[in-house]
């Protein structure tokens, strides 16, 4: 007897290695590194963006970003390079999220 794998279990193994292959990639780039270092290896993504919107109030730019990424990495007891790999890895659990949604729909 042959069982068949649903859709859904499949799209949630592959948004699972595709949000470990973000933080991987993105902690290579920032552990150990200066706040120069993390900012360089952040900048124009979409984690620095999210960053920004979390940063200190009255800050812009680069301080937005970095105070937004020492919050964010904070919350979990990290700092900055923390937050840089939570911000990195966000937007592909989302996207996981919904794709996996969709396909629950249709198993």
């Amino acid at each position: 007897m042959t069982k068949k794998t649903k859709n859904s279990t499949k799209v949630a193994l592959v948004g699972t290695g595709a949000t470990a292959a973000a933080a991987g990639s993105t902690a290579s780039a920032v552990v150990g590194g200066s706040a120069a270092t993390i900012m360089s290896a952040t900048s124009g993504t979409l984690g620095a963006a999210i960053a920004s919107t979390a940063g200190a109030a009255g800050t812009a730019g680069a301080a937005s970003i970095a105070s937004g990424m020492a919050a964010i990495g904070g919350v979990v007891g990290g700092g900055m390079a923390t937050g840089a790999i939570i911000t990195a890895a966000a937007p592909v659990v989302v996207a996981a999220g919904v794709i996996y949604g969709i396909s629950r729909l249709f198993d």
